[in-house]
């Protein structure tokens, strides 16, 4: 959504976005959450460097994270580059320009973290938290419905903060209450990163109350040993923890939970990592995500003792993903023989390539629909699921 901001700035100052071959500036968003997202924005960036050097780009200027987080270092070590811009503020627009597919979208309601874990160095990056006030929120969802967005997603590093920066107090539920009033023709809401203490009874009511709030709660919670999650400084204990994932499913029977962890922690033993491992495999997340952990500058784990082996953290998250892909196998095969939303995203090779309400864009599995009619990138209809893969769905159109 970032790149999308800059480029519509850009577009309504009258410049032209155009193919690579034929520009004269070269433009690149970065990010610097953790050392591979840093690696593979300075691939990219040096891949830029070589094409001014050839005389194909005038320009190059780099955007986001990585100047924010980096500037002097950046501006010592690549004096090739014409400009540095670090974050993008909240009060961008993206209107003028969308590389996201039309029929979906991004809606960033917030910025920044208020939450301090030990391992992230979002708050470096993206300084204070700050959120969007409701009457822009609405109008930008208004907006993204009248111009034919089948599904909003709602996103921000923490949306269960929005508001408490203008309003004293988290009010996602009543800026989700506004938008759902206010549009029309969006058939999907999905909410991307609620983070578990503030997940609460009203909110829950809420998505199991709206019919289009997806029946999606992605709730990272990163690790689920007790002294892990100390020296993680998360708000959160085990028992936290599972006595809301126990709330979320007795509410909402349908719901599918996303959530994130982290492999390799420092000081992290095999019995702690053994611990998680067990919870992964006895909780049956619907969707996770993991990630080893990643040693980053400004943050107090940096300085922890007892660093794992890369070569350990790489075991234990093969060994997470391995035990989340028979979860997943399990998970969809309950699916086989029903009937469910599908929203197609795009045809290939003659099928269809759509989700579930259970499925986020990007990042979570898909539905390949038969179907003997045409059919359009934003359609919505029902599918009857045919066969079940390890994270993906094979269905027919009804």
């Amino acid at each position: 959504m970032d790149s999308e901001s800059i480029l519509g700035r850009l577009c309504k100052k009258g410049y032209q976005v155009t193919d690579m071959d034929k520009a004269d500036i070269g433009i690149i968003n970065t990010c610097a959450f953790i050392e591979e997202a840093k690696k593979e924005s300075i691939d990219a960036i040096l891949d830029l460097i070589d094409l001014k050097k050839e005389g194909r780009l005038k320009k190059v200027i780099v955007y986001g994270c990585l100047p924010q987080r980096y500037r002097q270092k950046l501006q010592e070590e690549l004096p090739e580059i014409d400009a540095f811009a670090g974050k993008i503020s909240l009060n961008h627009d993206s209107r003028n320009f969308s590389i996201t597919p039309a029929h979906y979208a991004y809606l960033k309601i917030c910025e920044g973290c208020i939450n301090a874990c030990s391992f992230c160095v979002i708050p470096k990056i993206k300084g204070k938290f700050t959120s969007l006030d409701m009457n822009s929120v609405v109008k930008r969802a208004k907006d993204l419905d009248s111009a034919g967005a089948s599904e909003i997603n709602i996103i921000g590093q923490d949306i269960s903060g929005y508001g408490r920066d203008l309003y004293g107090e988290c009010k996602l539920t009543e800026v989700l209450g506004k938008i759902t009033k206010t549009i029309k023709n969006t058939r999907w809401i999905r909410l991307l990163y609620l983070y578990p203490s503030r997940v609460n009874d009203e909110l829950l009511d809420f998505i199991k109350d709206e019919p289009r709030i997806c029946k999606y709660i992605d709730l990272p919670i990163q690790h689920i040993n007790g002294r892990i999650l100390k020296l993680m400084r998360r708000k959160t204990a085990k028992k936290d923890i599972v006595r809301l994932i126990d709330k979320i499913r007795k509410k909402i029977p349908q719901v599918a939970i996303r959530t994130s962890v982290i492999a390799g922690f420092p000081s992290e033993t095999e019995a702690e990592f053994k611990e998680l491992l067990d919870f992964i495999k006895e909780i049956k997340f619907e969707r996770l995500g993991a990630f080893t952990y990643s040693r980053e500058e400004d943050t107090a784990a940096y300085n922890f003792k007892q660093q794992v082996p890369e070569r350990v953290k790489l075991q234990r998250l093969n060994a997470v993903m391995q035990e989340q892909q028979r979860v997943s196998e399990e998970v969809n095969r309950k699916f086989l023989g029903q009937e469910i939303d599908v929203l197609i995203d795009e045809e290939e090779k003659g099928t269809y390539l759509g989700r579930s309400q259970f499925d986020a864009p990007e990042v979570d599995g898909i539905v390949y629909v038969k179907s003997s009619r045409k059919l359009m990138p934003g359609d919505l209809l029902r599918v009857k699921i045919t066969d079940t893969l390890e994270y993906d769905l094979t269905g027919e159109v009804c």
